[in-house]
């Protein structure tokens, strides 16, 4: 457990009104290497004083939303300061002390932290508490961490009344601290993208080529038994859409992963994409029921001013079973039906839809509903997920669409998932200019023992 920091009564939140910058050479906490390296990835970060953004606060909102605080933060830790990202509960804070921030303490460790009793604990017992009118008994945080560890500041939640924070719940703190770090580099590329371009005066291409890729994982992670492969192919490389896709673990074996595409074209379509795919990452975090998943991003997409795009969307858990394969939830959300190739079906090959009936468009309707389908991903079966870009090409000046799609499928049913995608490169490729939307693909079998 991590020693807290003091909070002082006499030394009030400092709020937007009587903001006052402090030096950052103040009892030499920058001397050693080990601080300065810290400050030095604070600074790289270019977090420090800027605007509220939607994506920290509504890490903040979960974070009070899922341990049932009224006051959470997301927390940047300066030289002499605690300076705050993002505030539920407290808004119009801006800033303590870091002589009296809790979160200055909390960056100690690369583990979350709990306080109790702030007034009774040892470690924050000695000195006046919280400020008066907050009334601030109890605190857990976790660190927002570098992946060159360097520790940045805090996700924390406060109580008025003291409480325990049970391992699950601080588990929920370090998952929301590292979305928080993902925010922050998806942050952090888009502002450097943003300076290269206003130096270097580029081209629109280059730029929306950047931010395309800012949207996607750099690679899919191993999954043990599986196969995994992604495509995502360009109509117009200096045009930005809204197509996504991604794969992650979730806990006990489990693995989340999604595929969908947000309405219309340009800045604003990639933006809603980037929230998507975070939105739908946290949420997976905390509930195992996929259209639960579904319904939380339905609520983000509504209730956020910025956004005016709705969204379709496939979202599914994988679990491994005692066969060799993989027990598959599918959750729809009115985006095209996965196709479930099967080399064996009935005496010959098969591509069925994997169709969640009933699944809604997201982000349109504040009562959508989502359905579930479930399947068994068998050795030598592959699952194949696409957006519409594909189906929608017109070769020949006629439409692609879902049938010929089933039958260039049908010809390659037993290649497995990477050479799937290769093969359906390879079509894209024979389309060129045919294919008019953006196409992303991703695939995954279970190989033949």
């Amino acid at each position: 457990m991590v020693a807290a920091g003091r909070v002082s009564g006499k030394d009030p939140l400092v709020t937007a009104e009587n903001v006052t910058h402090v030096t950052r050479t103040r009892s030499g906490r920058a001397g050693n290497s080990a601080e300065a390296g810290r400050l030095a990835a604070v600074e790289h970060y270019s977090i420090l004083d800027t605007p509220p953004e939607g994506a920290f606060d509504r890490l903040a909102a979960l974070a009070a939303r899922w341990l049932e605080t009224p006051f959470a933060t997301v927390s940047f830790v300066d030289a002499d300061r605690v300076w705050f990202k993002a505030v539920h509960g407290l808004e119009g804070t801006t800033q303590v002390s870091h002589d009296h921030g809790l979160a200055a303490s909390a960056i100690r460790d690369d583990e979350p932290c709990a306080i109790r009793d702030v007034l009774s604990d040892p470690r924050t017992g000695n000195t006046p508490s919280v400020p008066d009118e907050c009334g601030l008994r109890s605190y857990a945080a976790a660190p927002i961490i570098t992946p060159e560890g360097h520790r940045l500041g805090t996700v924390d939640v406060f109580d008025t009344r003291p409480r325990e924070f049970h391992g699950s719940e601080l588990s929920t703190l370090a998952e929301l601290a590292a979305v928080a770090m993902d925010a922050l580099e998806l942050r952090l590329s888009t502002l450097t993208t943003l300076r290269h371009e206003r130096q270097l005066r580029k081209q629109l291409e280059s730029f929306a080529s950047t931010l395309q890729r800012t949207l996607l994982p750099p690679s899919l992670p191993a999954v043990p038994g599986l196969q995994l492969s992604c495509h995502y192919h360009t109509a117009d490389p200096g045009e930005v859409t809204g197509d996504f896709y991604d794969v992650f673990a979730l806990a006990d074996g489990r693995w989340a992963f999604f595929l969908g595409d947000v309405s219309g074209h340009g800045s604003s379509a990639a933006t809603v994409a980037s929230l998507t795919r975070y939105t739908l990452r946290t949420a997976a975090m905390h509930s195992a029921d996929p259209t639960a998943v579904l319904e939380e991003l339905n609520t983000v997409l509504l209730h956020d001013p910025n956004v005016s795009h709705s969204a379709t969307v496939l979202f599914g858990v994988l679990a491994p079973d005692s066969e060799g394969g993989f027990d598959i939830v599918l959750a729809g959300g009115g985006h095209p039906p996965a196709l479930w190739l099967r080399p064996e079906v009935d005496g010959g090959s098969g591509v069925e839809e994997v169709w969640p009936e009933g699944g809604m468009l997201v982000g349109a309707l504040p009562d959508a509903s989502f359905a579930t389908r479930r399947l068994r991903l068998r050795p030598g079966q592959t699952l194949l997920l696409y957006t519409d870009g594909l189906t929608e090409a017109r070769p020949g000046g006629e439409l692609y669409g879902e049938e010929r799609l089933a039958e260039f499928l049908t010809r390659h049913v037993d290649v497995g998932a990477t050479a799937l995608v290769g093969e359906l490169d390879g079509l894209l490729a024979e389309f060129g200019s045919a294919v008019t939307d953006d196409v992303a693909l991703l695939a995954m079998s279970v190989p033949r023992d």
